[in-house]
C-alpha cells in the first residue's frame, strides 16, 4: 500500500519528504533544507506519476519556485534516490534555471553505467545466474531492472562531483561529507557539527538495516568496507540523523551497534547454512531468507547480500571458493 507524501519539518529549517516507492519497502525520505538564498533537495524519490504530482504539490503549497531550487546533493544513485533527479533538473530547465545536481565520483560514475548506459557488462539477470540462479528466474530479475531503470528517466543533462572529507553548503547550514562504502561504493552522508545532526542516507537506518550487496560492478569486499565505515562513526556526536527510510535515530551509537551486532549473526547463519556441503549462493540465500516469498526486484538483493557476507568470510579464510564456480565451502 502506498503511503500519502507529506512534508514534515524536522528542524525550522531542514524538512522532510516522504515519497511512496513500488517495491516492499514502500518509501523513501528526502529533505529539503532552506536557506537565505534558496533550497537544497538532498536525494529525490523514484519517478513514477504520484511522486511528479507530490513535488509539483510540495512546490505550489510552499510558495517554492523552481528558480528558487538551488541544487540537488545525492547520498548515491540508487533509483529510489536518483530517480528524479533529471525529472527535476528538467523542470528546471522550462523555468530558464539550470540546477546543479551533486554526487560523489564513483556515484557519477555508476550512475553513467547502469542507469544510462545500461552497460551490457553489468546485466544483473547473468550475474544471478552467475551464482547458481536458475536462467527463467534471471531473466525475470533483468527485466524488473528495465522496469526500475524505466523509473530514473530522464537522466540528468550532466552530474557534478562532490568529494568526501570536503564542506558543503546547504541552506544556511555547513556540512561535512563523509564517505560510507557498503550499501553504496561511493555513499556519502553529511554531518552538521555545529547542531550535531546528520543526514545519514541509507548507510545508518532504523528498524530495519541497509542492504549491503556485492555485485558484478562492486568495489571489492563491500560488507568489510561498510562494517570498517561504522566503526568510524561512533567518533561523532550525533544527536539526531535523518535517514533514507523509517523513523529518525536519536541513539546514534546504539544504533551502529546494532547493525554491526545483526552482520555478526547474519555471519553466524552462513556459516549455518554452509557446514553440510557445498553451495551456491543462490542455494545459500534460499536458506538465510525467505525467498518463496520474494519478489524478483527481492531476489538480486538478497543474492547480492549473501555474496558480500561470502566474500568478507573468504578474506578471512573461513570459507573457500571453487576456482572455476560459484560454489563455496567451509575453509
Amino acid at each position: 500500500m502506498l503511503i500519502d507524501p507529506k512534508l514534515t519539518p524536522m528542524t525550522d529549517d531542514i524538512f522532510q519528504l516522504t515519497l511512496p516507492l513500488p517495491f516492499a519497502l514502500n518509501h523513501v525520505h528526502c529533505y529539503l533544507l532552506r536557506g537565505d538564498t534558496g533550497w537544497t533537495i538532498v536525494d529525490t524519490g523514484i519517478n513514477i506519476p504520484n511522486n511528479q504530482s507530490a513535488w509539483l504539490d510540495i512546490f505550489a503549497n510552499n510558495g517554492i519556485d523552481m528558480r528558487d531550487i538551488e541544487q540537488i546533493v545525492l547520498t548515491h544513485v540508487h533509483p529510489d534516490h536518483f530517480g528524479m533527479a533529471g525529472w527535476l533538473q528538467g523542470m528546471g530547465e522550462m523555468a530558464g534555471v539550470h540546477i546543479p545536481i551533486y554526487a560523489s565520483e564513483r556515484e557519477e560514475e555508476m550512475a553513467d553505467i547502469v542507469w544510462r548506459q545500461n552497460h551490457p557488462d553489468f546485466n544483473f539477470g547473468d550475474w544471478m545466474i552467475t551464482n547458481g540462479m536458475p536462467e527463467a528466474q534471471g531473466r525475470n530479475v533483468a527485466a524488473s531492472m528495465d522496469n526500475t531503470r524505466a523509473m530514473t528517466l530522464p537522466y540528468p543533462n550532466d552530474l557534478e562531483r562532490i568529494s568526501a572529507g570536503e564542506k558543503i553548503v546547504m541552506g544556511n547550514r555547513t556540512f561535512e561529507m563523509i564517505h560510507t562504502p557498503g550499501h553504496a561504493d561511493g555513499h556519502i552522508i553529511f554531518y552538521d557539527a555545529d547542531d550535531q545532526l546528520m543526514l545519514s542516507g541509507d548507510h545508518v537506518l532504523n528498524k530495519i538495516t541497509p542492504n549491503i550487496g556485492l555485485w558484478s560492478h562492486s568495489d571489492p569486499d563491500p560488507l568489510g568496507r561498510y562494517l570498517g565505515s561504522l566503526s568510524d562513526l561512533l567518533d561523532y556526536d550525533v544527536r539526531l540523523a535523518l535517514p533514507g527510510h523509517k523513523t529518525l535515530i536519536e541513539d546514534w551509537r546504539g544504533r551502529i551497534n546494532e547493525l554491526s551486532g545483526h552482520h555478526d549473526t547474519r555471519l553466524e547463519h552462513m556459516h549455518e547454512a554452509i557446514s553440510d556441503g557445498k553451495r551456491t549462493p543462490f542455494a545459500i540465500a534460499q536458506v538465510i531468507f525467505p525467498f518463496g516469498r520474494f519478489t524478483a526486484h527481492e531476489w538480486r538483493f538478497a543474492i547480492a547480500e549473501v555474496l558480500a557476507h561470502l566474500e568478507y568470510m573468504k578474506l578471512k579464510g573461513e570459507v573457500v571458493q571453487n576456482d572455476q564456480q560459484a560454489i563455496f565451502e567451509l575453509g
